[in-house]
């Protein structure tokens, strides 16, 4: 019900405390007005009666400009355009989930037998308990309260690294700015900004109606308005979110991820209602088929289902591979098809050096866009489904993202074409084409050298655990290659500051930054300058193993694959890799351009791994230490020999705790491990390795 505002007359003059008071009771009104409306879809007032209410409070905050708080409804929206959006790092990484491509049954039958196959299930155990979320078709986001307040949005980004964009995520309604009473004093939560199907129509007819630019789907709609400079932009798009999981937390534990949604909806966090239990594979089968006939119904867009173990202890568990958990997977449904002639097969190069045939189409409207190009992966995908210039195609926008050519119409073909074959120098750089043995892909050697991966060979050279080149990220690298500033790794160390001046939005001050960065970056190591040059295969892990065994960059540029073979870890796939890297006499140039730059690290002789403190121990690190950093600390127990893994086991050796260490503590005194403070663990590296230490 309406609350009587005459309870609250006007205020009289200077009577601040009174007017205090009635701010107070308006905002309170206006929140749960809206929680009902936004949240919970049943509003109990007018539209016009919450207008008449808010323009209330926004007078009495003009009249006491000093009793305004960012929490005020009035504060959501704010038109002032922001300098950029800052660079936020994530107290906890936001992982991609991966993606079960078989849209069919057996996509969630394998899901589950490979749960069951890593938590070490028999027949005879009951079914794994699972919950399913629909798979949002919008924009990853971070929400971060702190003392029931939000103080920062974020985006994804790259996991790691998303962008502040506090000021746009505001002008959503369905967002609390303030948590109840209840709330843990940190608390970061997860979820998807949308925009609704009906709210993308309105929009895009407004945007004809004044004869502005339209939108290609709701999620480039969504995500657009969240990075605006401008809030006041974000707020004329009808934004909307569903939460759907936790970040950093302080102060509060659940059981379950059920649970966990369970609390964000009684905190005013709207969630999706076709959330749901599933027992064992049979129930998350029925998920995706009835999610997926009500696909077409639902008022947004999704592209798939999500199902997790519902157990956070058994997420714990089973944990994560490369940056991805393995206690979740993306389920798709099918995309929409198309078809039409395909008039070539054109080869790209991409960042990475990967080759992709790609058909040029005749122009299609397929999944919302009309399409010229569609991917057709890789040379077996072409040969498998028969495909050859001057078929008809079917082409299907695959996760409503990338089209892709899915199969040909059969008897099309007028004439005989011969066979699409792949070449076998770069078409970007000249440099050999090279496949794996039991790869699909082929691959550019180029490396260093292709011109098509140089911005991705300058991105992952400069890298936070490679060079750590803090200021190079990917706008400015964009403007470097593309101005011709940079053409190879080396040219980093030869820029000077007018170069870096003349680009666009560099002042001098940033620009002295930059080059102080790469200054500095030329003192390093021998591990993080090998996991710089991006060799494939070659992860941090594989580069501090490579040079504890050899101990000097020469000595492994010269091994042979039989050499390589000899170090821990590295089986004829990767040897195979690095020979091939340092074998190119391009690559070999720009290492020895890097080091006439001064770029330099300690060497010394090959280290036998048996010989290390920690060989052959796991460790968890936890909590924040008094004067190491998470990385140094790392580098430390790595370089001593030792595995530090992500979550505790009955296998973990020890655990280094700091201040704030959550559960992974509780895990480790529950499990019986040694915990040790930053003061043990240093003892623990000092110490010399056992007699007899198997490595």
């Amino acid at each position: 019900m309406t609350e009587n505002l005459e309870l609250f007359p006007p205020p009289e003059p200077n009577g601040r405390a009174q007017a205090a008071i009635k701010i107070i009771a308006l905002r309170k009104q206006l929140n749960a007005w809206a929680h009902e409306y936004y949240v919970q879809d049943a509003p109990s007032v007018p539209d016009a009666e919450y207008d008449r209410m808010f323009r209330d409070l926004q007078a009495l905050e003009a009249q006491h400009p000093d009793l305004v708080t960012p929490d005020s409804p009035t504060q959501r929206v704010i038109g002032a355009v922001m300098d950029g959006l800052a660079p936020v790092r994530h107290a906890v990484p936001m992982l991609s989930i991966r993606t079960e491509t078989d849209t069919e049954a057996s996509g969630a039958e394998a899901f589950d037998v490979r749960i069951r196959r890593e938590l070490k299930l028999t027949p005879e155990d009951p079914p794994v308990e699972y919950i399913v979320e629909p798979k949002f078709d919008g924009l990853a986001m971070s929400l971060r309260y702190e003392h029931g307040k939000l103080v920062q949005a974020a985006t994804r980004g790259d996991g790691e690294v998303g962008e502040d964009v506090t000021h746009n995520i505001r002008t959503i309604r369905q967002i609390p700015l303030a948590l109840p009473a209840d709330a843990p004093p940190v608390l970061e939560v997860r979820g998807e900004v949308y925009m609704a199907r009906a709210d993308f129509d309105a929009l895009n007819e407004r945007q004809r109606a004044q004869g502005g630019k339209t939108f290609v789907n709701p999620r480039n709609a969504a995500a657009g308005a969240v990075r605006q400079l401008d809030s006041g932009i974000a707020a004329q798009r009808p934004l909307s979110f569903f939460a759907y999981g936790l970040g950093e937390v302080q102060g509060a534990q659940f059981a379950t991820h059920h649970a966990v949604l369970q609390q964000l909806k009684l905190w005013g966090f709207p969630v999706a209602g076709q959330a749901g239990l599933a027992q064992g594979a049979t129930e998350l089968i029925a998920f995706h088929q009835r999610i997926g006939a009500a696909r077409d119904a639902l008022p947004y867009d999704i592209d798939g289902v999500v199902y997790k173990v519902n157990s956070l202890a058994l997420q714990q568990q089973l944990g994560f591979v490369t940056r991805e958990p393995r206690w979740a997977v993306a389920h798709k449904y099918p995309a929409q098809e198309m078809a039409t002639r395909i008039e070539a097969i054109d080869v790209q190069v991409g960042r990475t050096g990967k080759l992709t045939p790609v058909a040029r189409l005749a122009p299609v409207f397929v999944g919302g866009v009309t399409v010229t190009n569609a991917t057709l992966h890789n040379l077996f995908e072409i040969r498998k489904k028969g495909v050859r210039v001057g078929d008809t195609a079917i082409v299907r926008r695959a996760g409503d993202v990338i089209p892709e050519v899915v199969g040909v119409v059969p008897g099309q073909r007028s004439s005989y074409v011969p066979n699409f074959r792949m070449p076998a120098q770069c078409p970007v750089c000249g440099s050999a084409v090279v496949r794996e043995k039991g790869e699909a892909n082929h691959r550019c050697t180029g490396g260093l050298f292709c011109p098509a991966q140089r911005k991705e060979a300058i991105l992952h050279f400069a890298a936070r655990r490679a060079m750590d080149v803090e200021g190079l990220g990917d706008k400015l690298v964009d403007q470097l290659v593309d101005q011709g500033v940079i053409r190879m790794l080396p040219d980093l160390y030869r820029m000077g500051l007018t170069a870096l001046i003349a680009l666009e939005r560099m002042a001098e001050k940033s620009a002295q930054n930059v080059l102080a960065a790469l200054e500095k970056s030329k003192r390093t190591t021998l591990p993080r300058f090998l996991f710089g040059l991006g060799i494939r295969h070659v992860g941090e892990a594989t580069a501090k193993d490579l040079a504890r065994h050899f101990g000097s960059l020469d000595a492994i540029m010269d091994a042979t694959v039989d050499q390589l073979l000899q170090v821990n870890d590295v089986g004829p796939v990767v040897a195979e890799a690095i020979h091939t890297f340092f074998a190119q006499p391009h690559n070999r140039e720009v290492v020895e351009q890097l080091r006439a730059c001064g770029v330099t690290w300690e060497e010394g002789a090959p280290a036998e791994r048996a010989t290390l403190p920690l060989a052959g121990k796991t460790v968890v690190l936890t909590g924040t230490l008094p004067t190491l950093s998470r990385d140094a600390a790392k580098d430390l127990l790595e370089a001593a020999g030792a595995k530090v893994a992500g979550s505790v086991s009955k296998k973990t050796h020890y655990v280094v705790a700091g201040e704030e260490a959550g559960s992974k503590l509780a895990k480790a005194q529950e499990l019986g491990v040694p915990v040790l403070d930053e003061a043990g663990m240093l003892a623990l590296l000092a110490a010399p390795a056992p007699e007899g230490q198997e490595p």
